[in-house]
């Protein structure tokens, strides 16, 4: 067995542990005001708001609770580290939106039958505080959401508040023009539909790196067909490409060489090829005949 190179490990960068810690202070201190404006206002659609924004809080901290751990070193017992923690927190994060989106629809539909006076004032001035600071805390974390699932989670979090932030601003202004109450259940409803699909994203991103599929950027077709056509090379089989955490993606694969002779220089074109398919630890098995008779091998 051949090993090239060896893992990257994709540690939270610091630029991006900053900026998780700049939206955990900015989220916590307009969770407690759209907590007391949602209590003054009588509002569904703050409280929700609210509820969400004390879940972020949390969500932050376990996204740089996470982010610290995997930055522990591999041992013999986990020879990748705690590099796949940042999965688990996103995956922990995407369920937690599943419960907040479920509880804001339970009590919506309480509401509806009966639905409450609502201070249209406070909650259009409490909900566009809101908006403003979600903008700034998403756009802190823009950068990072695409390179870490663990920063994806945090930022799903905080667009799922924006959103509640401008459903609360639209329930305000219907109320203040026409009474009609209800409209901020309605709108807690829309809201939680939303959270609803971003959690869905987050939770299949998640497992689908617990269960080691082949990342979506990557084609497996393509891996073969850039090993097989190295010379040298008579055939590629037993072909895994998974992710072992954001940014590090791994391939294991036997190859069927003509004379071992080439070994070295085999190693190293695959090495360069597969690096420029974003594949950054490559392990191969190379042989001058098939080790594995295994007929639904891939």
């Amino acid at each position: 067995m051949s090993d090239i190179g060896c893992v990257h490990r994709s540690a939270l960068s610091e630029s991006h542990a900053r900026a998780l810690k700049a939206v955990l202070l900015i989220t916590a201190v307009f969770m407690l005001a759209e907590l007391v404006g949602g209590v003054l206002a009588n509002s569904l659609a703050l409280l929700a708001d609210a509820g969400h924004m004390l879940t972020d809080v949390a969500a932050i901290g376990l996204s740089l609770f996470a982010a610290r751990i995997a930055r522990r070193p591999a041992t013999p017992e986990k020879t990748y580290g705690y590099l796949r923690i940042e999965i688990l927190a996103a995956l922990i994060n995407g369920t937690a939106l599943f419960v907040i989106a479920g509880a804001i629809v339970v009590e919506a539909i309480r509401r509806m039958g009966q639905p409450p006076e609502v201070q249209p004032g406070i909650m259009l001035g409490v909900a566009t505080a809101g908006l403003i600071a979600n903008v700034v805390a998403m756009r802190l974390l823009h950068e990072g959401h695409n390179d870490s699932l663990n920063v994806r989670g945090a930022y799903l979090h905080i667009v799922s508040d924006l959103l509640g932030s401008i459903g609360a601003i639209l329930a305000g202004v219907v109320i203040f023009l026409t009474g009609w109450n209800v409209v901020d259940a309605i709108i807690s409803v829309i809201i939680a539909l939303l959270i609803l699909v971003s959690a869905w994203r987050l939770v299949r991103e998640s497992v689908d790196v617990l269960l080691e599929g082949t990342p979506a950027h990557i084609s497996l077709g393509e891996v073969r067909t850039q090993l097989a056509e190295i010379p040298g090379v008579q055939g590629v089989h037993d072909l895994h490409v998974w992710t072992v955490t954001s940014g590090v993606v791994a391939m294991s694969g036997h190859v069927v060489v003509e004379d071992s002779g080439l070994n070295q220089g085999i190693l190293e074109t695959a090495h360069g090829r597969l690096a420029a398919l974003g594949i950054q630890h490559v392990t191969m098995q190379i042989e001058q005949q098939h080790t594995c008779e295994d007929p639904n091998r891939i």
